[in-house]
């Protein structure tokens, strides 16, 4: 479960790859190149001025550095900063207008000083370190240099080469071992550092080869000081229980299985027949270039405004998003996912990730490739990490930005008069990608020209696999999905962090449903009618959704009234209906991901309240770190004020034949809704579809020359 290492921090770069780059106009500044913004992302300076700041701080110590990231400014700090930019800055005792200094630049360091494990806060402006703390008992998100030690150790141990003799395997196997963290399950001292080795079999020279096929017997529990603890034997029967083995005395393992070796569970192109040839080219053309602008890390497109922000841990994050300079959100981000497996044998109990936590979305961001992972006229933004000594890295184009067609946004066709007004929805995407060991997440942002906003996840990527017998079919635990191969059933819980900011921060989450009428002679005769009932949370509480009474939650500003409905502008969630978390309550699962408990929460905003299962998640024992713990007997209130509300989403999956050797996208999407924040359609102004515009080809007759209105007369000419 790791990828690239360390901090990612957003570098904004000019140049276009793209083979039209000379027709499109400049639409880039170098963040670099301008005077940074409390917001502006890391240029490569900052992790090299922030690790000889803290290496001047700690002299002589051995220093390994974790992360170095920016520390967004508190929140107090920065509304007055960017009210200021917005043409709404405070006047000054004189009545003019009072010039605000922006918050100090500010980075935060996980490094290990002398083996402690500290985290640090930087003042860049100052040059100096502001904050120390010691986190004894935690421990940092994944470290890929470590995880190779682990793997090298492993197959390095004398017992655990006795084993894999044992099992006889063909003359052309490599073993691979795939680290991966420990989902506690109170077996072990949390306090220091194990990590589970899962062991699988490649049959190729090709290093592309799916090893997830070859599942091996074996499971190996490693220590922090990279000696093997545990020797698991894997039952090949479904029924039976693992069984564990002090490395003192370890029986052999059964000899592996030849009736499991298979065809059909490749998906590398080099490793498959050819792909069909059916499919021909398609090409998304902009002859006047992209309709959005960019200036350092600010996206300004159609109507709409936003910096976008780029971390170890979140990955993407937006910030101050505006439509028309109306204040919308002040942050939005993917703020945790929990991955948790359902057999409920020892070792797979502890197949339970924190892919943000644990591994940084950040930390695992793809290198996107134009014309595969992005189509059209495409701005790349790039990030940095540091190494373990400080040096900054660069990771390329882990955000794409682009425009896309999405169907029709609105239409209305007159049947008096057979003239139709139709137009077609534009949507701005933002893209990230993310390697988690097997799976892809592919995490997307939509912008509309309806002012609404959509989040989408696509899971991908290769089921993680547990060995079987060859003969077995069925499993209480998952699906087979090739001779001796197990897809467990887990879950995907995703947690969306939505700040809001609804024409100010003074906040109201109302909850709507619509409940059906008594039969009443005189109100309700014909017993059609139903009521709309309406509320505001006063409370911080978890909330579940109830599609029986089409149960809605509202971001509402009580302080401002739509003129045309006299009720609160605001925006609505969109959820994406889920199962919540399947683990029992008493387990280390459920203690350790309280967000998995309810699909919706509502908080009293806080600067340190970032992360729904806590900041430290890594072998984390579900002690109080949580968001059900935070507002346990706190009894804030919420109503007006500045909130924030969590959206707990996801995937039961219980994989099919189908997924496999690669699995197709699953799509999970959640939206955010304007409702009654404007006086009509946002999108009305948008212009009308034309042939002209479009230069679709009509394929029965070659030809592309006529118009909507055209070829609508036409159709209603023949009634």
């Amino acid at each position: 479960m790791y990828g690239h290492v360390f901090d990612v921090s957003l570098l904004i770069t000019s140049d276009i790859a793209h083979p039209c780059a000379e027709k499109i106009p400049p639409i880039c500044v170098a963040a670099c190149n301008q005077t940074p913004t409390p917001l502006t992302a890391f240029s490569p300076s900052n992790p090299r001025d922030t690790a000889n700041i803290l290496q001047s701080h700690v002299a002589g110590a051995d220093v390994i550095f974790r992360v170095i990231t920016l520390q967004e400014p508190p929140k107090s700090e920065m509304i007055p900063f960017l009210d200021q930019e917005h043409g709404e800055a405070a006047s000054g005792s004189s009545g003019g207008a009072a010039t605000i200094a922006p918050p100090a630049r500010v980075a935060k360091v996980h490094a290990y000083v002398n083996k402690e494990f500290k985290e640090f806060i930087v003042n860049l402006d100052e040059k100096v370190v502001s904050s120390e703390q010691t986190h004894a008992g935690r421990h940092a998100h994944i470290d890929g240099d470590y995880m190779r030690m682990v793997e090298l150790a492993c197959l390095a141990d004398e017992k655990v080469k006795e084993q894999i003799e044992a099992l006889k395997l063909p003359q052309e196997a490599t073993v691979v071992v795939e680290p991966w963290t420990y989902g506690t399950d109170g077996m072990n001292d949390m306090s220091r550092l194990v990590t589970m080795c899962w062991f699988y079999l490649r049959l190729s020279d090709d290093l592309d080869a799916n090893y997830y096929a070859y599942p091996l017997d074996l499971c190996v529990e490693i220590s922090e000081e990279l000696e093997v603890v545990k020797i698991f034997h894997l039952s090949s029967d479904p029924t039976e229980k693992a069984t564990s083995f002090s490395s003192d005395a370890v029986p052999k393992p059964r000899e592996f299985d030849r009736r499991k070796i298979h065809q059909g569970s490749e998906y590398y192109p080099t490793l498959t027949p050819s792909p069909r040839t059916t499919t021909k080219a398609l090409h998304v053309s902009q002859p006047d270039g992209p309709s959005f602008t960019i200036q350092g890390h600010k996206i300004s497109w159609e109507k709409w405004t936003m910096r976008v922000g780029f971390n170890y841990r979140e990955g993407l994050t937006l910030h101050d998003v505006r439509y028309e300079n109306r204040s919308l959100f002040y942050r939005l981000s993917l703020a945790e996912m929990f991955v948790p497996y359902a057999d409920p044998r020892v070792p797979y109990i502890r197949k339970a990730a924190f892919d943000l936590g644990n591994d940084g979305a950040g930390a695992c961001a793809n290198n996107l490739q134009l014309g595969c992972d992005c189509l059209g006229h495409i701005k790349y933004f790039d990030a940095w990490m540091a190494s373990r000594s400080g040096t900054p890295l660069k990771l390329p184009s882990v955000v794409c930005c682009h425009e896309i067609d999405d169907g029709i946004l609105w239409k209305h066709t007159n049947f008096r008069t057979g003239n139709a007004a139709v137009t077609r929805s534009r949507v701005l995407v933002l893209q990230t990608i993310i390697t988690a060991s097997n799976y892809e997440y592919v995490f997307l942002w939509y912008f509309g020209t309806d002012a609404s906003i959509h989040y989408e996840v696509r899971a991908t990527g290769i089921l993680s696999t547990a060995p079987v017998g060859a003969d077995v079919r069925n499993s209480p635990y998952g699906t087979v999905v090739a001779p001796g191969v197990l897809a467990p059933n887990h879950q995907h819980l995703f947690c969306l962090r939505i700040d809001p900011a609804v024409d100010g921060h003074e906040n109201s989450l109302m909850v709507e449903e619509s409940h059906p009428m008594e039969v009443d002679e005189d109100i309700n005769p014909f017993g059609v009618g139903y009521a709309v009932k309406r509320s505001c949370a006063e409370r911080e509480a978890g909330m579940d959704l109830d599609h029986t009474v089409n149960r809605v939650f509202k971001i509402v500003n009580e302080k401002r009234v739509n003129a045309v409905t006299g009720t609160p502008v605001g925006f609505r969630l969109l959820p994406c209906y889920s199962q919540m978390l399947l683990a029992h309550k008493s387990s280390f699962h459920a203690r350790r991901s309280e967000f998995g408990a309810h699909a919706v929460w509502v908080t009293r905003y806080d600067d340190g309240e970032m992360f729904p299962a806590g900041d430290w998640t890594m072998q984390s024992e579900g002690k109080g770190e949580g968001i059900a713990s935070w507002i346990a007997g706190r009894e804030e209130s919420v109503r007006k004020r500045d909130i924030v509300v969590w959206h707990t989403f996801g995937s039961t999956h219980n994989p099919r034949v189908e997924d496999w050797p690669v699995m197709p996208a699953e799509k999970m999407v959640v939206g955010l809704k304007p409702v009654n924040f404007f006086e009509r359609n946002p999108g009305l102004d948008v212009a009308m579809a034309t042939q002209e515009r479009s230069l679709s080809v009509l394929v029965d007759d070659g030809k592309g020359n006529e118009s909507c209105r055209e070829v609508w007369g036409a159709y209603v000419g023949m009634y």
